[in-house]
């Protein structure tokens, strides 16, 4: 290691100091503290679950030998259901349910309601969105994996499912709530 040497060319040993603040006898002024909580998390996941598997198999063993003959028909619902637990704290549940024929046969149903404790940190206005589009979406990819994995270990190819568009899925439930307001039908909840 190269040591540093002085202006007169004389090695200098010493490490460099900067120069010494000067005391002038006032204390420094404190950071102010601010009077809102900093960076609060819009989302916070506290916990995920599974709240409810069921998998049935009605057409074994005998779907086995359609499975090679047929491109099976794999039909998929999906909706969003929303608890209030405490002030800003929410249990989001998604609920997939598929069923998976071969001709008029009954290879699987399969059915998933998998949860999801959030804490929100964000305007009222904002609150049936998150709720509705970005916590299910936190949510599917562990539910997508749950199902291929059940469906694979029924002795059925993985259940394997496109990403979801919830911001889609939340206007058209919107749009028929407005609608059905228009014309004076009830409709359900404003679930996906």
């Amino acid at each position: 290691m190269a040591k540093k040497t002085t202006n007169d060319g004389a090695p200098d040993d010493q490490p460099s100091e900067a120069p010494e603040a000067e005391d002038n006898g006032k204390q420094p002024a404190p950071d102010p503290v601010p009077e809102e909580p900093v960076n609060e998390q819009p989302i916070e996941i506290n916990a995920q679950y599974t709240k409810d598997l069921s998998f049935e198999a009605p057409g074994a063993p005998g779907i086995f030998g359609l499975m090679q003959q047929e491109a099976p028909d794999i039909s998929v619902n999906v909706n969003v259901n929303v608890n209030p637990l405490q002030e800003k704290t929410y249990e989001v549940i998604l609920e997939i349910a598929a069923e998976c024929k071969f001709k008029d046969k009954t290879a699987f149903i399969l059915e998933l309601e998998y949860a999801g404790v959030f804490t929100l940190g964000v305007p009222e206005e904002h609150l049936q969105p998150v709720l509705l589009i970005e916590c299910p979406r936190l949510l599917f990819p562990f539910a997508r994996n749950i199902l291929a994995d059940v469906s694979r270990d029924g002795g059925f190819p993985p259940l394997m499912l496109e990403p979801l568009d919830f911001s889609s899925m939340y206007q058209a439930k919107m749009q028929e709530l407005e609608s059905a307001a228009a014309t004076g039908d009830e409709a359900p909840g404003p679930t996906n």
